[in-house]
């Protein structure tokens, strides 16, 4: 639906990647009260995986969504979000955030 895909990963404190699993990206997606309309042009699209507009600044969706999963429980405090923009073939197109 949107030009961008877009990874979300947890990673642990060891340094391994996880897929966020889509009802967590859903919760933030659906549920994030930021009042930031940006936010409004991404779509879950399955585990670890979000369907983001060209509008979308990454930085401040990797800070937004790092909160949010934070205050849900989801991330434990050694843990982090990394959030990477992906080609049509899966790849990353940018550094880790």
């Amino acid at each position: 639906m949107f030009a961008r895909r877009i990874s979300i990963e947890r990673v642990d404190a060891l340094g391994a990647a996880h897929p966020c699993p889509i009802r967590q990206i859903d919760n933030f997606a659906m549920r994030n009260f930021t009042g930031d309309a940006v936010f409004d042009d991404t779509l879950p699209a399955g585990d670890g995986l979000l369907e983001a507009g060209h509008r979308v600044p990454l930085d401040r969706l990797q800070m937004a969504m790092e909160d949010w999963f934070r205050r849900k429980g989801y991330l434990k405090a050694e843990e982090r979000l990394e959030v990477r923009e992906m080609d049509a073939t899966g790849y990353s197109l940018s550094g880790s955030l």
